[in-house]
């Protein structure tokens, strides 16, 4: 994937030490979590104030994900060596034929450069190798340009099989 950077969809952790990135996902998870609490107005003033299972993502995202799939898009402005994450995006350990996305998350400033439909294509390869079936998600309905991603890569609107207010479900044939 080619836009105005060089950006690279990879999986982490890479049992290639020479082809890991400098950071893992812990500072994009970081921001994603952050975000997420002030969008639902329980803004807190760091990741020490985030309820305890964030803060474990946060901390030690191996032992989080360890039984997932985590996909880190790599970038780097001209010049740079290009490994710099500035996205994420894990799925989860597939069950009955079924995986979820969760944590979609695109460093600003890489925003409106493909990382996050990098990301989900990325995801959706991974899960067509893998025998998935069917790859769903959930998304909070005021993150509209999420859902008109999702969309775009045929994901449809599904009945919930969350009980929180506000989100979305939906889910594609891979």
């Amino acid at each position: 994937m080619t836009d105005r950077h060089e950006v690279a969809v990879v999986r982490w952790p890479d049992r290639d030490p020479g082809a890991q990135p400098q950071e893992g996902p812990a500072e994009l998870l970081a921001a994603y979590h952050l975000r997420t609490q002030a969008e639902k107005g329980e803004a807190v003033a760091g990741v020490d104030n985030l309820p305890e299972r964030y803060r474990a993502e946060i901390a030690d995202p191996e032992a989080a994900f360890a039984a997932d799939v985590v996909l880190l898009a790599l970038g780097g402005d001209a010049g740079n060596a290009g490994d710099a994450a500035v996205g994420c995006l894990v799925v989860t350990d597939p069950v009955e034929g079924r995986a979820e996305i969760k944590r979609l998350w695109t460093d600003p400033a890489y925003r409106g450069r493909g990382v996050a439909s990098g990301l989900v294509r990325a995801a959706l390869a991974w899960a067509a190798r893998s025998g998935v079936r069917t790859l769903r998600l959930s998304v909070w309905e005021w993150r509209t340009d999420a859902i008109a991603l999702y969309e775009r890569l045929g994901f449809t609107v599904t009945a919930s099989w969350d009980e929180r207010e506000r989100l979305v479900c939906m889910e594609r044939a891979v």
